[in-house]
């Protein structure tokens, strides 16, 4: 059981003005962390602040514009390293989000490393992001994709993954946390059990970053993604941290400035790791924004994020059963704060768009997860995804949106 943890939720809730506003004349709910979180008032004044005080390229210029800029660029590198637990500032990348950091990784490992009739192995509840990449890989390489299957409660079993792994295996990709049906996989598990076949791990850790302690030497993972827009940091951010001894070996992803070292006419050679894959001017208003955000969640602590979002999908959990005709998709043991369901006789696009009329925002649809939607048989769910500043009345209000909804659908 969460050690229960005394949080100032209005003080919290204070700090995100969005929440303060009314949707079809009701007070706001916002239930769809999941897809984006919303951003504290310290982030938006760090974005402001770049634009008003030193709106400058970073790594090219003397001037004193350039100079703060890249300090504070680099100094949030330092403090992802810091906060993932990484080796070095060396093995953190910047991307645009979690899909650049994938498809990153995808293509140049498959460059150096991928051949045909080799393997990749990711399991049947992947994000897209995470699925698609693969696919293509393996349709470029003539490789095979093999698939870790999970059950109706949403779980995998990490001992199946042995009878998968061979020789020819090159890349395990999984996620950390299924986006659809809010289960955690057992990552360190996986991660050792690939290592004993010398099998690199590519974690999809987009889901998360925000509500758990993520430590990249103790998963002893190769690679791990994840974005900021999850995270109360602004969009546009991306995260990919990857073991120095893969990065220096793995080619660069697109090419441009930046990312070399010297260019005639005939040749280049390229920038050491990590700017060999940070072609192109980068997102510097939002990097040096996102480490606020970094601030934000530390500040609050993961204990007591992970306490008060323990209580709140409890709580929910219990109230949305009661709804007759309802099913939660996915009731793995271990679970994250989102909860995927259905109504029978509803279409989810037609309850969701209910529920928003009464000012609540959840997620309907297939949550860019089809393979699991398959699986259950269904076309998509009603997704309601928690972060610390959501709380219990909100969500009685939902429940009590999903019976009004369902009496007018019904």
């Amino acid at each position: 059981m969460q050690k229960k943890i005394n949080l100032d939720i209005e003080k919290i809730r204070s700090d995100f003005p969005v929440l303060n506003q009314t949707v079809n004349k009701r007070p706001f709910v916002y239930f769809d962390n999941a897809a984006t979180s919303q951003t504290p008032k310290p982030v938006v004044e760090a974005i402001a602040n770049y634009y008003y005080n030193y709106n400058s390229n970073v790594h090219r210029g003397v001037h004193n514009l350039s100079q703060v800029a890249t300090e504070k660029f680099e100094n949030t590198r330092e403090h992802i390293r810091s906060f993932i637990n990484a080796s070095e500032r060396e093995e953190v990348v910047f991307t645009k989000g979690t899909t650049e950091s994938i498809n990153l990784v995808a293509q140049s490992f498959a460059k150096k490393y991928i051949r045909e009739g080799d393997e990749v192995i990711i399991t049947g509840m992947e994000h897209h992001s995470n699925l698609v990449p693969w696919q293509e890989i393996c349709r470029m390489s003539n490789a095979r994709l093999k698939v870790l299957p999970f059950d109706k409660k949403g779980e995998i079993q990490p001992d199946e993954l042995e009878a998968l792994l061979s020789s020819k295996t090159k890349m395990v990709a999984i996620t950390h946390i299924s986006n659809t049906l809010g289960t955690i996989l057992p990552v360190r598990q996986i991660t050792e059990l690939a290592h004993k076949y010398d099998v690199p791990v590519l974690i999809d850790g987009a889901q998360a970053s925000a509500h758990m302690k993520v430590d990249v030497r103790e998963i002893g993972c190769d690679f791990y993604c994840f974005s900021s827009h999850k995270m109360f940091g602004p969009t546009g951010v991306g995260i990919l941290y990857g073991k120095r001894e893969w990065l220096e070996e793995m080619p660069p992803y697109q090419y441009g400035g930046e990312m070399i070292d010297t260019v005639t006419l005939d040749q280049t050679t390229f920038n050491e790791t990590p700017y060999k894959f940070e072609a192109g001017t980068p997102n510097v208003a939002d990097v040096v924004a996102f480490d606020e955000a970094l601030n934000y969640l530390e500040s609050i602590g993961f204990d007591a994020i992970g306490a008060h979002e323990a209580e709140l999908l409890e709580y929910a959990t219990n109230q949305l059963l009661n709804i007759e005709g309802l099913r939660i998709i996915g009731n793995a043991n271990e679970k994250a704060s989102l909860i995927s369901f259905v109504v029978d006789g509803v279409h989810p696009y037609d309850m969701g768009t209910l529920i928003d009329k009464l000012g609540i925002a959840v997620r309907t649809g297939h949550h860019c997860a089809q393979p699991v939607m398959n699986f259950y048989g269904i076309t998509g769910t009603i997704r309601a995804s928690f972060a610390i500043y959501n709380t219990k009345e909100e969500i009685d209000r939902l429940v009590a949106a999903i019976n009004k909804a369902k009496e007018m659908l019904t």
